[in-house]
């Protein structure tokens, strides 16, 4: 059966969906979303550093019995944290029975912001390690936490990275952007530029949202493919524009996916 031909937008078409002038939000504005969301896991991360910090402080997990007991906990207080991407509010700050706990989180986040804020967003864009856990944990903790700390503070950001990345979308966006952006990752000593394959969707109120993102060698068709299958498949099924650059594997895998939606080359 033959595939219909896709179709590029005129500026008479494009503007029956907003305007005719549709330019690609350019590569900053891409990292700062990415970075805005990771951002959002700040809250596990900080939460989960509290709790360990209180645990060194009384001298025993949750519910255990140890000859190095030194206290108990007494539930938790809230306080709201200000950071450069916005504030993030009511987190639950663990208290100890005696009042002889004061976390350093929030002194040593105030300090070291730009590192921690960097760091998990290599985190979101290259996946997460118990090396670079360890580190950022170190960094707001003050001191380097237990192996069993770091374990359990990977799997809870593995967690939250893979509910963001799993999460249903909205059926109908007004308009989806798709590019390959560049991002430095450090692995220890060493650092090198990775591919990150980013779709932004505008949806019917004007609200912008990253809603997937596909680490690759290097920018491909089957990179594109799967990147918006993936959409398709968390629900996204109506898209009335979609931008792009001239990439031949990015159009031919938008011409696979969506074949009926209209297309418009990026204006820079």
């Amino acid at each position: 059966m033959p595939v219909p031909k896709k179709r590029t937008t005129s500026i008479s078409e494009a503007a029956k969906v907003e305007s005719s002038d549709h330019t690609m939000p350019d590569e900053q504005e891409f990292r700062q979303r990415m970075r805005n969301l990771a951002v959002s896991a700040m809250r596990v991360l900080i939460e989960d550093v509290m709790r360990e910090e209180l645990e060194m402080c009384v001298g025993a997990a949750w519910g255990e019995c140890t000859p190095e007991r030194k206290g108990y906990r007494n539930g938790y207080s809230t306080r709201d944290l200000v950071t450069k991407t916005g504030r993030i509010e009511a987190l639950s700050v663990p208290r100890d029975r005696e009042g002889q706990f004061q976390t350093q989180v929030f002194e040593r986040y105030g300090r070291y912001e730009p590192e921690v804020a960097e760091a998990l967003t290599e985190m979101f864009v290259s996946g997460t390690s118990t090396h670079k856990v360890g580190k950022v944990a170190a960094t707001l903790m003050g001191v380097a936490p237990s192996a069993s700390a770091v374990s359990r503070l990977n799997q809870s950001l593995t967690e939250q990275f893979e509910a963001w990345r799993e999460r249903s979308l909205l059926s109908h966006y007004r308009i989806l952007y798709l590019d390959g952006i560049h991002f430095t990752v450090r692995h220890g000593t060493q650092t090198d530029s990775s591919m990150i394959l980013t779709a932004l969707g505008v949806d019917l109120e004007g609200n912008k949202d990253v809603l997937a993102r596909r680490p690759c060698a290097e920018e491909d068709k089957d990179g594109w493919s799967c990147l918006v299958q993936d959409l398709r498949r968390r629900g996204a099924t109506q898209m009335d524009l979609i931008v792009t650059n001239g990439h031949d594997g990015l159009l031919s895998a938008v011409s696979a996916v969506f074949p009926a939606t209209l297309r418009q080359r990026c204006l820079w």
